[in-house]
């Protein structure tokens, strides 16, 4: 006598364990999903220019879902109010001007981390550049990695009765890659990696202006590019004074060697 076996497939149970590692994966993703160049000022007393040219000055607080200045001392408004903070949401990152790192408001502590990292960047010895090379490595494999992911995905939602099952939960398979994609900000710019650690000129734009300063490239992600040793001005009429920059790619570009 012949039997057939019925095997019922458990898609409620699937679906649950899928929103729950997409959760899983798109919290770990968000946690480490700081963008290295800002992370770089955390903790130090900066000055945030915005593009409207709102001037902001406090310590950095970095997190993955915006910046907070943390002012020295409560501040009174116009209006009254007492503010001891001042935070910068990401989705309004486009208002970012640029980031300056003043060298005489920084402390003891933070002026003494700054120069080691200036040593550092500043014509980096052989394992500091290998080290850079296999981390660009690991970015490029990460990236064939994620093109990978997005093809499989693509394919399964093709097949009966997987495909289903992805194709309905399409919100989540969306959100999971995403998240993945927002991780690979440090992406890997081959005109810009041969002149890091070197001496660079960077334009600037500022409203309707251009603006050149030069100083050392010391690292980029995709949205930002971070400038070292700078001689920088406030406002026209004030001094240059020696900083560090963080500028949006889209206002800022480096565009000469400058050695």
């Amino acid at each position: 006598m012949a039997y057939s076996l019925a095997v019922t497939i458990p898609y409620t149970a699937i679906t649950i364990i899928f929103i729950a590692v997409a959760a899983a994966v798109a919290a770990f993703v968000r946690k480490r999903s700081r963008d290295k160049c800002l992370r770089d000022f955390e903790d130090n007393m900066v000055t945030l220019e915005k593009t409207a040219g709102k001037v902001v000055w406090g310590k950095l607080r970095v997190e993955n879902t915006g910046l907070e200045f943390i002012y020295p001392k409560k501040h009174r408004d116009d209006k009254g109010h007492d503010e001891a903070s001042y935070i910068l949401y990401k989705y309004e990152f486009p208002n970012i001007g640029v980031v300056i790192r003043f060298h005489d408001e920084l402390s003891e502590t933070n002026r003494r981390k700054r120069e080691k990292e200036l040593k550092r960047t500043y014509h980096p010895g052989l394992l500091l550049r290998l080290k850079r090379k296999t981390k660009n490595i690991f970015k490029t494999v990460r990236d064939s990695v994620l093109e990978i992911v997005n093809l499989l995905v693509s394919q399964a939602k093709k097949a009966a009765p997987a495909g289903r099952m992805l194709t309905s939960q399409d919100k989540y398979v969306s959100q999971m890659k995403q998240e993945l994609m927002g991780s690979v900000g440090a992406s890997f710019e081959p005109l810009l990696e041969r002149y890091i650690g070197h001496k660079v000129v960077l334009e600037l734009i500022k409203g309707d202006k251009l603006f050149e300063y030069s100083g050392v490239l010391k690292d980029y992600t995709a949205e930002f590019v971070e400038i070292m040793d700078v001689n920088y001005e406030l406002k026209e009429e004030q001094p240059e004074r020696k900083a560090d920059l963080v500028v949006p790619r889209k206002y800022g570009i480096i565009r000469h060697l400058g050695e």
